[in-house]
């Protein structure tokens, strides 16, 4: 049995979950959204909390006991609080901004480049050099926020580019200090 699996989902307050079928829903404040439960996994409501089952002892049904558990804690938490991403952009003259409802980022290509916002997410700039993501779809928000990395990845020299708010980049040591060392 999943250890993960085995953990009731507590459902806050001002949340509402419907189960019908194999489908979970749930609707809070900032949204509804809702899981398709695979086979041989079943979900019950009881005493204010939400818990998943296997509805058999199949092989498929153990073993993506702890998955559904996840998926469905996710889409609870993100109808009553949200997620968000921080990216940090580091260089000198990088620097992002809001066209509209567009993230516009300078990072050092000739043009800049335009990230368009997609339904359910919503950027924040809350200054020149910090991207925040935000959204109820934890996995759209993961998503965006990378494929806003993917544009200019930290490169290892210099750190340069857009990173997570708190990755570490490891740094390579360049030419220059590996023949000041030898001595030639």
């Amino acid at each position: 049995m999943s250890r993960i699996g085995k953990k009731p989902i507590a459902i806050p307050q001002g949340v509402e979950i419907d189960i019908k079928n194999n489908k979970v829903s749930a609707k809070g404040k900032l949204g509804e959204l809702s899981v398709e439960l695979g086979p041989g996994i079943g979900a019950v409501k009881e005493d204010g909390q939400l818990k998943v089952k296997p509805a058999s002892r199949s092989k498929e049904g153990m073993a993506n006991y702890g998955l559904y558990r996840s998926l469905l804690n996710n889409i609870v938490e993100g109808v009553s609080q949200g997620f968000a991403k921080k990216l940090k952009i580091v260089g000198v003259g990088y620097r992002a901004s809001l066209k509209g409802k567009n993230l516009e980022i300078l990072i050092g290509y000739s043009n800049p480049v335009i990230v368009e916002q997609p339904e359910g997410i919503s950027f924040e700039v809350p200054d020149n050099t910090t991207i925040v993501v935000k959204g109820i779809d934890k996995q759209l928000v993961g998503k965006i926020a990378a494929d806003i990395r993917d544009i200019r990845k930290p490169e290892p020299y210099k750190g340069k580019g857009i990173r997570y708010e708190n990755e570490y980049v490891k740094r390579k040591v360049g030419k220059a200090a590996i023949t000041a060392t030898t001595g030639q």
